[in-house]
C-alpha cells in the first residue's frame, strides 16, 4: 500500500521513472550478475566494467528515455545497430531483430509505469551500444589471439565516457560513433566495395559454371557463356553497354572480361578458363562479402595514426605498398614471402631503423642443419661455389674444411654458415632492418624470376622485394645526399655498410585477401595461410571474445628459429 501511494506521488509530480530509488536499485540488481538473459549474447562480464562506470557517472539514472519514451538518440542508436551489416558487423550481435519488441514494451499499459521494461530497455541499449562502438574501433577479436604482433594498447579508449559525455544528449550518434572508425581512405572504400558485393550477393543466382576436360580458349562454344555474361556485367569486369546478343562463343569482349576477372582475383590474365578460373568464378559471392567483412576487422586492428608514412606488405596480394603524406601509395612493388606450410610470413608491425648495403646472410639454424648441412655432406665444393663461409659463435671465419667433425658442429649449432655479400647472395645488395621477435626483414634476391609468377609464397618467412633500390630511395627520401648513384655505389662497394635512419619508419606486414584500390576496383586473393578461416571461425563463437587466448606453443610457431 505504502509503495503504490509513493508511486502514484511520483507519477503525478511528473519526475522521470529513470531517476525514481526504485529505478536506481532495480538498475544495480540486473547489472550486478553480468548477464542479460534476452541478449543474444547474454554475458556481458567483458562489457561489465565499462556499464557500471557509464551508469555511476549518472548516479545510477536511465539514460535512453524521457517522457517514458526512448530519447531521439536511443531511437537513433537502435537504427544504427539494426544497420550494423554495413559496416561489416553482424546486426544481431547487437540485438538487431529484439528491438522493436523492446520498443513496444515500452508502452505504458493501464496507468503502469513499466518501470522494469524501461531499466530493462535501458540497459540492453547501453551494453549493446558500448558493444557496437568497441568493435567499430578496435574489432571484434584481439589479434593476439592468432600470435599476431599488433599492439592492442593504443586502440584502448573511454567507450563509457564517449557514451555519457557524448552519445546520450548528442543531436548526431552517427557522427560520434563515426569518429571511432579507422581514419583510412582504404577502410572507406572497403566499407563501400562490401555494400556493392552485398547487393550482388541477393541478385545473383548462385549458378554453377560447367567443368570442361581442357581449358577454354578464345573461339571455343562454351555453355557456360550466358551465366559468364551474367556475373561479369554484375562485378564490372564486363563495361555496361557491351552487347554479347547471347552468344555461346568465349571470344571478344567476353575473353576481355574474362582477363579483367582474372586480374582481380589474383590470376595470370591469359583469358583461358582453366581449373584456377573456374573456382573464383564458381565462388559464391557471399564467400566476397565475408572476405570483405573480414578485411574491415582487420582494418580496425591497426593504429588510428602513424608518426610516419609507413610501408605496408600485404601477404596475400604479395604486394608492398610505401605510402605517402596523404595516405595514397607512394610506391608499390611485388614481394616474395614465406611458404603456406611451415614457413608463414608472420603478421606483425615493427619499426624500419637502419639499411644494410651489402649484407651477409647469417643462415638460420633451422636451414642450416635440415638445407644446406645434407647439400654439403654430398658436395663439399657446395660451400665454396654458393659464396658460403663457416664461422664460430662469434661470427669469425673458421676452417672452411669440410670433415665429418665440421658436419657435427654445423649439424648441433656449434659453428654456423653466413653467405657472403655479392651476387649469389639470397638477401641481394640491400636489406631493410626493423628489429623483431620473429626475425624477419625484407631484402633483395638474386631469384628475380619468381616475381614473374601470380602467386609468390616460396621464401623461408622474410620477404623479398622486387625492387630494392627503389624502395631504399624512398626509406632515405629525405637525405638529399643518397640519389640513386650514391644507392648503386654502395651496392657496388667493397664491404657492408649500414646507414642508419633519421627517423624510423613504421613497417606493417598485414593480411587481407580483399583489397579495394583508389579507382574503386576489388581485388581478392586466396586465404593461403587460413587466417581468414580461423578469424572465422572465433568470430561465430560470439561473445566474450575476450575469453579466447592463445597458447605459448602456437605462438611459437610463428616464430623462426
Amino acid at each position: 500500500m505504502r509503495f503504490a501511494l509513493i508511486l502514484a506521488a511520483l507519477i503525478a509530480s511528473g519526475v522521470e521513472p529513470g531517476s525514481w530509488p526504485e529505478a536506481t536499485s532495480l538498475l544495480h540488481r540486473m547489472v550486478e550478475p553480468g548477464t542479460l538473459p534476452d541478449l543474444r549474447w547474454r554475458n556481458f562480464a567483458a562489457e561489465q566494467t565499462e556499464v557500471v562506470k557509464f551508469y555511476e557517472s549518472r548516479e545510477y539514472t536511465l539514460a535512453w528515455s524521457r517522457d517514458r519514451a526512448p530519447t531521439p538518440q536511443a531511437q537513433a542508436l537502435v537504427r544504427i545497430l539494426q544497420s550494423a551489416g554495413a559496416k561489416g558487423l553482424d546486426p544481431e550481435d547487437y540485438d538487431g531483430s529484439r528491438w522493436p519488441a523492446r520498443l513496444a514494451h515500452l508502452r505504458l499499459v493501464a496507468g503502469d509505469p513499466s518501470l522494469e521494461n524501461l531499466v530493462h530497455f535501458d540497459l540492453a541499449l547501453t551494453i549493446s551500444v558500448l558493444r557496437y562502438a568497441s568493435d567499430l574501433h578496435a574489432g571484434k577479436v584481439n589479434p593476439n589471439v592468432f600470435c599476431f604482433g599488433l599492439d592492442t594498447a593504443q586502440k584502448e579508449c573511454d567507450l563509457a565516457g564517449l557514451l555519457s559525455r557524448n552519445l546520450v544528449t548528442s543531436p548526431d550518434v552517427e557522427a560520434v560513433l563515426a569518429q571511432l572508425e579507422p581514419p583510412f581512405e582504404g577502410y572507406r572504400r572497403t566499407e563501400k566495395a562490401l555494400q556493392f558485393y552485398m547487393q550482388l550477393a541477393k541478385e545473383d543466382d548462385g549458378e554453377q559454371f560447367p567443368a570442361t576436360e581442357k581449358p577454354v580458349q578464345a573461339g571455343d562454344v562454351y555453355s557456360g557463356a550466358p551465366r559468364l555474361e551474367r556475373l561479369l556485367r554484375r562485378t564490372g569486369d564486363l563495361p555496361a553497354g557491351t552487347s554479347l546478343q547471347g552468344s555461346l562463343t568465349y571470344s571478344g569482349a567476353l575473353v576481355d572480361a574474362v582477363k579483367r576477372f582474372q586480374t582481380h582475383h589474383g590470376l595470370e590474365p591469359d583469358g583461358r578458363i582453366g581449373r584456377e578460373t573456374l573456382r573464383q568464378l564458381n565462388t559464391p559471392l557471399s564467400y566476397r562479402v565475408r572476405q570483405l567483412q573480414l578485411v574491415l576487422e582487420r582494418w580496425r586492428w591497426l593504429p588510428s595514426a602513424f608518426s610516419r608514412p609507413p610501408v605496408v606488405v600485404n601477404i596475400p596480394e604479395f604486394r608492398l605498398y610505401a605510402f605517402g603524406d596523404r595516405d595514397e601509395p607512394a610506391l608499390e612493388m611485388k614481394v616474395v614471402v614465406g611458404g603456406a606450410y611451415r614457413r608463414q610470413t608472420p603478421v606483425f608491425a615493427n619499426q624500419m631503423t637502419h639499411i644494410i648495403f651489402r649484407p651477409y646472410w647469417n643462415v638460420p639454424f633451422s636451414i642450416q642443419r635440415n638445407e644446406l648441412v645434407p647439400k654439403i655432406k654430398k658436395d663439399s665444393a657446395y660451400l665454396a661455389d654458393n659464396d658460403y663461409e663457416i664461422v664460430d659463435r662469434g661470427n669469425r671465419p673458421t676452417s672452411q674444411k669440410v670433415t665429418p667433425q665440421i658436419l657435427a658442429q654445423l649439424r648441433s649449432g656449434q659453428l654456423a654458415i653466413r653467405q657472403v655479400p655479392g651476387p649469389k647472395n639470397a638477401l641481394g645488395y640491400i636489406k631493410f632492418m626493423f628489429p623483431n621477435d620473429y626475425n624477419v626483414y625484407l631484402h633483395g634476391t638474386p631469384a628475380k624470376k619468381l616475381f614473374e609468377k601470380s602467386r609468390r609464397d616460396f621464401s623461408h618467412g622474410c620477404i623479398r622485394v622486387e625492387k630494392p633500390e627503389e624502395l631504399a630511395l624512398w626509406v632515405l627520401r629525405n637525405n638529399p645526399e643518397w640519389d640513386l648513384e650514391r644507392v648503386r655505389e654502395a651496392e657496388n662497394g667493397v664491404r657492408p655498410l649500414q646507414v642508419n635512419l633519421s627517423q624510423s619508419i613504421p613497417v606493417l606486414i598485414v593480411y587481407g585477401t580483399a583489397v579495394v584500390r583508389e579507382n574503386g576496383e576489388v581485388y581478392f586473393y586466396d586465404d593461403i595461410y587460413g587466417h581468414d578461416a580461423a578469424l572465422d571461425k572465433v568470430l561465430a563463437n560470439g561473445y566474450p571474445y575476450s575469453d579466447w587466448k592463445p597458447t605459448s606453443a602456437v605462438c611459437d610457431r610463428h616464430r623462426r628459429e
